[in-house]
């Protein structure tokens, strides 16, 4: 008898627990790319910030960008590509000659804010909408602008940390707390 009374106990005790869970939140495209957007903002802001600035100029080979080029690099392309949403947020204007690390970083910033800018305009059926990407992506949803973005950012990234081991440093991302 005791061992039938548990086992009710602990169904009854399971039962009560599964609803009283509160309710699952939904997910949005718009909510997701917002999230995803200013991780990738702090990301990168942290590894620009990790290059000392007598080291913007490095080259791993001459025939590559410098590090201050790669962030540069960042923010045209966040503009270029995010421009094509067709948003009402003004886009910023990046300075490619721009050589001290404030300036580049400001210019990366300034392209991310553009993106959430246009973000917070967005709707989930907006980001599904269709618009004409740039000329390498033909007719496109608002959502894979954005996703080309991130991954071109990681993509950039990832370049970006060979730069600082190369320099004796170790990315922010890769430190230990």
């Amino acid at each position: 008898m005791t061992r039938v009374f548990r086992g009710l106990a602990l169904f009854a005790l399971a039962a009560a627990l599964t609803t009283a869970r509160p309710a699952a939140q939904t997910a949005s495209l718009k909510g997701d790319f917002l999230k995803d957007w200013a991780q990738q903002k702090d990301t990168l802001a942290k590894i620009a910030a990790a290059m000392p600035e007598d080291k913007y100029g490095f080259k791993a080979t001459p025939a590559q960008r410098s590090f201050g080029e790669h962030v540069l690099h960042v923010a045209q392309i966040n503009v270029m590509v995010l421009q094509t949403v067709g948003a009402k947020a003004p886009a910023p204007q990046i300075d490619m000659k721009a050589t001290s690390k404030a300036a580049v970083i400001k210019a990366m910033n300034d392209s991310f804010d553009y993106g959430t800018a246009i973000l917070n305009e967005q709707t989930d059926a907006t980001m599904a909408g269709t618009i004409q990407g740039p000329p390498w992506m033909g007719p496109s949803t608002r959502t894979r602008m954005f996703a080309f973005a991130i991954g071109h950012t990681q993509d950039t990234y990832g370049q970006m940390v060979v730069y600082l081991r190369l320099n004796g440093l170790v990315p922010p991302a890769s430190q230990r707390p």
